[in-house]
């Protein structure tokens, strides 16, 4: 099968709350994802401003499995574009980050400007009136691939498709909110990166950070110190699409509450022996302390009380995926205000608190799907549509990712 039948495919379930399991190891589907979800009409997060502030700086990145450079030009703007030599398709940017002013490929030292253009190819009127391009080459005619660029306060998303929507209509107007509640417009702090390499496919964490069914369950931490549980205020919303979703609660106590009998991972004689790991202040206007927002295809947004991070999904190929950690503040925070964010920190990351059960159970997850790529995933709490809830009893928001990507992938429903 190639990537051209493995578009041919049908959803062999009766909603989106049956996921296939070939969806998450099948090389081929694999492979149309690269060309359909992050090819296609997306806008994919490339970085923060704050990480490329000088004229010169530039970010190399992936979108999928496509290497990126993201660069900030003198006059302030900011380009992205394929990092791949026109002539022979090497990769001219070797480093994460760093100043330049142009970048020549190590091959045949073919020179790119900051803006992707082609400036300089080494023997191009010959040696000696020998050799050299035809007279008809013209360096306008082989930039790196430019991509569609746009910045929304602070935070840098790129596109290959130059017909994608602006970003504030992708989003819809709901997911717009949650996400300038966070990027407000004010200047960021970048306080760190963490990179963490998780043996599964990227779907996994999509679902990971929509799925709150999980979390009451599963997080120690969470559910006994009461960060983020089923017997607490909260929500689930969607854009219409189903395609982005934030997750929204309020902090409870370490205390008995409805369900609690069904939650194994609470732990009554848990104690801090620091309670200041867990010691939010309000900072935003409502009084949620946990918002977790999913952007398709590649970006999540965290708040988790004071600790505030962008992760960036990077497949690897169909069984593994990177999954890059920004830490960031507010350019005025005072000093108090960024020891508490990092110390907060160390609820997530590779080695986080929390976040060091989500990277094991996905990998038993991908050990366990894989050899059965022909049976189905039943994700149908709360039922089987994707509408807004009031609760996170629900895997609703799994459903409006399944619904979205079944319609990006061209699959169509067996029996319609």
């Amino acid at each position: 099968m190639s990537a051209m039948d493995a578009a041919k495919r049908s959803w062999p379930a009766p909603s989106a709350g049956r996921v296939p399991l070939w969806v998450y190891s099948d090389p081929d589907v694999y492979a149309l994802e690269q060309e359909r979800v992050f090819a296609g009409p997306t806008w994919n997060y490339v970085g923060l401003e704050v990480e490329i502030p000088n004229p010169g700086d530039y970010r190399r990145t992936f979108i999928g499995e496509k290497s990126v450079v993201v660069t900030r030009t003198k006059d302030g703007a900011v380009h992205c574009f394929l990092n791949k030599c026109t002539h022979r398709g090497v990769e001219f940017c070797r480093t994460d980050c760093g100043n330049a002013r142009n970048f020549m490929c190590p091959y045949h030292q073919w020179v790119f400007d900051l803006k992707g253009n082609l400036i300089g190819v080494p023997f191009r009127k010959g040696v000696k009136g020998q050799g050299g391009m035809p007279e008809d080459f013209d360096f306008k005619d082989h930039p790196a691939r430019p991509l569609k660029v746009e910045v929304v306060n602070g935070v840098i998303f790129a596109s290959f498709d130059h017909d994608v929507p602006p970003f504030k209509d992708y989003l819809g107007e709901s997911m717009y909110h949650y996400f300038t509640r966070v990027f407000d417009g004010r200047g960021l702090r970048l306080l760190g990166h963490e990179r963490q390499d998780i043996p599964c496919n990227w779907k996994l964490m999509q679902e990971n950070i929509k799925d709150p069914y999980h979390a009451s369950l599963l997080h120690v931490f969470l559910v006994t110190f009461g960060l983020f549980r089923a017997d607490q205020k909260s929500e689930v919303k969607l854009d219409p699409s189903g395609a982005h979703a934030v997750l929204v609660s309020r902090k409870g106590e370490q205390k008995a509450g409805e369900g609690l009998e069904e939650m194994a991972s609470f732990k009554a004689d848990y104690a801090l022996k620091d309670p200041r790991l867990l010691d939010p202040v309000k900072e935003f206007p409502d009084a949620n302390t946990v918002i977790m927002q999913t952007i398709f295809p590649n970006l999540i947004v965290q708040q988790q009380s004071n600790t505030l991070a962008t992760r960036q999904i990077i497949p690897k190929g169909p069984n593994n995926f990177e999954l890059y950690w920004t830490f960031f503040g507010y350019e005025n925070d005072d000093e108090a205000m960024v020891t508490r964010r990092l110390r907060q920190a160390n609820l997530m990351g590779p080695a986080g608190l929390v976040s060091v059960d989500d990277g094991e159970v996905l990998e038993f997850t991908q050990n366990g799907a894989r050899p059965h790529p022909g049976d189905l995933a039943v994700m149908e709490m709360g039922g089987h549509d994707h509408a807004d809830t009031d609760h996170m009893v629900t895997e609703a928001a799994i459903r409006g990712f399944y619904e979205h990507y079944a319609r990006v992938m061209g699959f169509k429903r067996e029996g319609a």
